[in-house]
């Protein structure tokens, strides 16, 4: 069976504080790497490499304050909440990850900075197994809790030693590296446990439940 890279290579750097700024939206440019014409074994089938970071969105991008930003888990116990000191509080780490969107672009080690999933579970209680990820603006995605935890995801705050521009998800996105992109929700505001993998916008519009790029899970 062929290696997933995908899986592992998210990598923990550190923690800390880096300085503010905006990010810029740029156009897709194509760039394989590699000798006549080999492929780059970190792409999954089917995707090209880019250098930017290609803008995609279901609907108008929110605009949203940190002072009134919330972030929820809501189980079958409960909620819990945090603003948007109290999330960070929990914990930064820098990370090191590929991006793939479904669109057959990937964006390979880019460094991010975020709160691990794991550590908010820390503070969580459930006996379900699938997630629905809420955002601001309405949209939503499921994702099984098996793909959250365990070093798989976080809650990021910046990007490219940025904070997250708005329309690239902030001012907080969920981070599903290992997934095709549109199950890192931008704009993200809360989590709501589920007992059964019910679908989300685009899972409900004809993507996949799942979407693992390296089995290509792109549609139904």
């Amino acid at each position: 069976m062929r290696p997933r890279p995908g899986l592992g290579l998210a990598r923990v750097i550190d923690s800390g504080t880096s300085p503010a700024g905006r990010g810029i939206m740029s156009f897709i440019t194509r760039g394989f790497t590699g000798r006549r014409g080999e492929r780059d074994p970190r792409l999954p089938p089917g995707q090209t490499l880019v250098s930017d970071w290609p803008v995609l969105s279901a609907g108008p991008t929110p605009e949203i304050d940190t002072a009134e930003w919330e972030f929820s888990v809501r189980t079958e116990n409960g909620t819990q909440r945090w603003n948007w000191e109290e999330l960070r509080a929990l914990g930064l780490e820098d990370i090191t990850t590929d991006i793939h969107c479904v669109t057959h672009w990937t964006k390979l080690e880019m460094p991010w900075r975020g709160v691990p999933l794991d550590r908010i579970w820390e503070h969580v209680e459930t006996d379900h197994e699938y997630v629905m990820a809420h955002s601001y603006g309405g949209y939503t995605t499921n994702v099984p809790l098996e793909d959250l935890l365990d070093g798989k995801s976080w809650i990021a705050f910046e990007a490219d030693g940025e904070p997250l521009d708005p329309e690239h998800g902030g001012p907080a996105r969920l981070l599903v590296p290992h997934l095709y992109f549109w199950k890192s929700a931008k704009w993200v505001r809360g989590l709501v446990t589920m007992p059964t993998d019910d679908p989300g916008f685009w899972e409900q519009n004809g993507y996949h439940l799942h979407g693992d790029p390296w089995q290509e899970e792109r549609y139904w």
